[in-house]
């Protein structure tokens, strides 16, 4: 059943017209996909032959999305990586039948292993150098954290055993261009600049950061970023990613918890078009009004389930009046244990594809084909996809 079931969702997938532009209707097809590939390191991409990996580029030929987000692929010191990925394994046809697929990439600056050069955990251990990355196992799993890299990464702006570790990369179909000079992030912005910021507090009252941590403080564990990509006819659409951090890994200061709150409350703040913000380039606000956007990623928040403070993900998202109704992807694989919107294996719905009002679903899905494979699923979250209709641009 399954194998019938995994063909139908191919072919369904390979009949959909990409970039489509229906002649008299005003609208654009496009199909999105946004994927935690789980700790994708440098030495996984250098010769294509990690098994994981393989597997990886497999469901994406077969999705074969026009735009693709990728969190958890590590970010190397030329930025290459997202590069290194699409030359040694998505051109290359991972199975008979598939068809290789080329992007251009962008990688942005991420917080991820970047040292605080404070105890930002306070728990008096200061691990300034980061331990070396440990290669992957023969399967092509990434290898388990050690307490050394723990003890590096819990004081860096965001948790990595090293630096780079945990990034994000867009790619892009070739038909689309990356306006590279007006990518937007935020990786520098401040937690206490950040309108209402509470800081974490012991119970007691007292703050869990000394005044001088807290006025260095960086809000995104990877980064807030914009990136806009224009269609043939010059409809520009702003990609805006983000990986905020688990709500978890904490104590009764909630450290990581209202820090969770607050980088998807930034997301909120950035279409707000809030004139507080303030981008790594110095330039203030946000999303001006009426620019057409979608919102990627592994948020880290479910919107009924999990530890979460304030349901976030719906009172400042799924809520908004700026974005399209949810459509909530479902699979149509059950697996034991999991709901059908489930999108990763711990059992909750973390990963996002939220577009503006205006841009219209089609249809969507978590991707949960193959989850059954012996030599292991490629991650511990599924793929979720999106086909969506974009209004082209006036004439």
């Amino acid at each position: 059943m399954i194998i019938r079931l995994c063909t139908l969702g191919i072919l369904l997938l390979a009949c959909f017209p990409i970039v489509a532009h229906a002649e008299n209707s005003g609208l654009q097809a496009i199909r999105i996909m946004t994927m935690n590939a789980e700790d994708i390191a440098t030495s996984d991409l250098v010769d294509g032959e990690n098994p994981r990996l393989k597997r990886l580029a497999a469901i994406i030929q077969r999705i074969r999305p026009n735009v693709l987000l990728l969190s958890e692929i590590a970010l190397d010191v030329d930025a290459q990586n997202a590069n290194r990925f699409v030359r040694n394994y998505l051109s290359v046809p991972q199975e008979p039948g598939l068809r290789p697929i080329i992007y251009n990439t962008y990688m942005p600056q991420t917080n991820t292993g970047i040292h605080s050069g404070f105890d930002l955990n306070n728990d008096a251990v200061l691990e300034t150098e980061p331990p070396a990355p440990q290669p992957s196992d023969e399967r092509g799993k990434p290898a388990k954290q050690t307490q050394e890299g723990r003890d590096y990464g819990n004081d860096c702006f965001g948790f990595g055993t090293y630096p780079g570790q945990y990034s994000m990369a867009l790619l892009v179909d070739r038909r689309l261009s990356i306006h590279a000079n007006d990518i937007r992030t935020f990786q520098r912005f401040l937690w206490k600049d950040l309108p209402d910021a509470q800081p974490p507090r012991y119970e007691g009252g007292d703050n869990f950061y000394t005044q001088q941590e807290w006025n260095s403080f960086r809000l995104s564990s990877k980064t807030l970023a914009d990136i806009p990509v224009s269609f043939a006819d010059g409809t520009t659409v702003h990609f805006i990613i983000s990986h905020p951090t688990p709500p978890a890994f904490d104590g009764s200061e909630q450290r990581n918890k209202l820090r969770n709150h607050d980088e998807i409350r930034l997301l909120q703040s950035y279409i707000n078009n809030e004139p507080a913000l303030i981008d790594d380039r110095g330039t203030p606000g946000g999303l001006p009004r009426g620019e057409p956007f979608i919102i990627m990623g592994d948020l880290n928040a479910d919107p009924f389930d999990g530890s979460s403070v304030g349901s976030p993900i719906t009172t400042y998202l799924i809520h908004s009046p700026l974005l399209a109704p949810d459509h909530m992807p479902r699979s149509e694989i059950e697996i034991d244990g999991l709901d059908p919107t489930d999108t990763a294996r711990f059992r909750l719905r973390v990963d996002y594809i939220l577009p503006s009002a205006g841009i219209s679903v089609l249809r969507s899905s978590i991707w949960r084909f193959g989850h059954d494979d012996p030599e292991g699923f490629p991650s511990d979250h599924f793929p979720v996809w999106a086909e969506l209709a974009i209004p082209a641009v006036s004439e």
